[in-house]
């Protein structure tokens, strides 16, 4: 797909692919002004002539991570951030509009569609005439702003504390790394001697799921505790008002209630239904729904913290839920994302499925720089699609070394990606 934006009245085109080829013509490409030039690479332009200038390169942009972020901002909490709210949309418009939401029809992107993989290793001898991409993302809508090296085993959680200016990462290298969102640089290391399953952040709370315990940060007053009580390693966790539910390797969520008083957190009940590990869970409409191995999602009323409801539409592991608006988003390793919706008797059916070519792994929703919302969709082919709502147009593609398990969303259009070599990537709308 093409996208065009604008800057002023002056048209500003970008697209995937070095910038120059050699010695270039000074000459726009009349292909690519009409949005279907194919050849790649292209020996004319692929950017409008500069003023005054002799060279007819763009000046490049330089995105440097202190410029591109302020994590000060914030208010809203990170159930907020992972579940936005967005304009309803009728569920009979789901995945059939061809404009996400713009009325415009999208052209198919003529450029490659598949990274090079000696690139990816950085041994690629083809160079600017390598048939496949030389890029981590496919996409005229967002860019990648820095790399986050430092983890030796893939980012299971990332978590942006509101009241902090500070980004933590956590991996099952058994360590959460914590970030200086001014500078990029990591700033400190906590070892915790065992593999992290899941990472969240609720206020100035940060909660990190472990084999048999979670433990609980305060940012702010820089206490700390741990909640036993999980049989195996904690995969989900999941804040309710004042509620800490923890999906376990067993089947079984625990729940702990905040007591205010003595500012922790308390044994309050065990949820059971699932016959195998639970995988994720989500908060909404005062519901609390539970992905598991067994291929299910259950629906739990936050009341009674009882089941009402056991959804059995996948064929295979459910690996993410999501919720956006009115609606239900799940995500299996049978290839699809449904969308679910309550019908009158209050119960949820599937109103649309989407299907692709490799088992989902994560689900993440947000809005784009024109506020029009947008699901990021991990897949085991070692991609992030990114996707129109409701139409689920596609808007771009992420590349990785290795699937993306963590996925979270920042403030001022900010995203971050963490993949199976430990590799955190920041990307931002444009």
């Amino acid at each position: 797909m093409d996208f065009e934006a604008r800057d002023g009245n002056k048209r500003v085109y970008n697209r995937l692919g070095p910038a120059s080829v050699g010695n270039r013509q000074q000459k726009v490409c009349f292909h690519w002004q009409a949005g279907r030039c194919n050849r790649y690479p292209c020996p004319f332009l692929h950017s409008e002539l500069p003023q005054g200038g002799s060279n007819g390169n763009a000046p490049k942009r330089a995105h440097q991570f202190s410029e591109e972020r302020n994590f000060q901002g914030p208010t809203s909490s990170a159930f907020t951030r992972r579940n936005p709210d967005p304009d309803a949309n009728p569920s009979h418009k789901w995945g059939r509009g061809r404009g996400g939401g713009s009325g415009g029809v999208r052209v198919p992107r003529k450029t490659p569609e598949k990274v090079c993989t000696y690139w990816l290793a950085g041994n690629c001898t083809y160079g600017d005439s390598c048939r496949f991409l030389h890029s981590w993302f496919m996409s005229d809508s967002f860019t990648f702003l820095t790399l986050l090296e430092g983890h030796q085993k893939a980012v299971s959680g990332i978590a942006l504390p509101s009241g902090s200016d500070k980004l933590y990462s956590a991996s099952k290298d058994e360590s959460v790394r914590v970030w200086d969102c001014q500078t990029g640089q990591c700033t400190g290391v906590v070892n915790l001697g065992s593999e992290i399953g899941c990472m969240i952040s609720e206020g100035p709370w940060v909660f990190v799921g472990m084999p048999n315990v979670v433990k609980v940060w305060n940012t702010q007053t820089s206490t700390e505790s741990s909640l036993s009580g999980p049989i195996g390693q904690v995969y989900a966790l999941v804040v309710s008002s004042d509620m800490l539910f923890a999906g376990t390797q067993d089947g079984s969520i625990l729940a702990w209630k905040f007591n205010a008083v003595g500012n922790c957190f308390e044994p309050a009940a065990s949820l059971n239904g699932h016959g195998l590990a639970v995988l994720t869970l989500v908060v909404g409409a005062n519901r609390l729904y539970s992905g598991s191995m067994d291929k299910t999602i259950k629906v739990w009323d936050l009341g009674t913290l009882q089941c009402i409801q056991s959804l059995t539409d996948h064929t295979s592991v459910v690996m993410s839920v999501l919720c956006w608006d009115q609606f239900l988003l799940s995500c299996s390793l049978d290839n699809t994302i449904k969308v679910w919706v309550a019908t009158e008797s209050g119960n949820l059916e599937v109103t649309y499925t989407h299907t692709e070519e490799h088992g989902l792994l994560a689900l993440c929703g947000m809005h784009d720089a024109q506020a029009k919302p947008v699901l990021l969709c991990s897949c085991n082919d070692n991609t992030v699609r990114l996707y129109d709502l409701p139409s689920f147009t596609e808007r771009g593609k992420i590349f990785s070394k290795e699937e993306v398990r963590a996925i979270q969303i920042g403030p001022g259009g900010l995203f971050f990606s963490g993949d199976g070599t430990g590799e955190l990537k920041v990307w931002k709308w444009l």
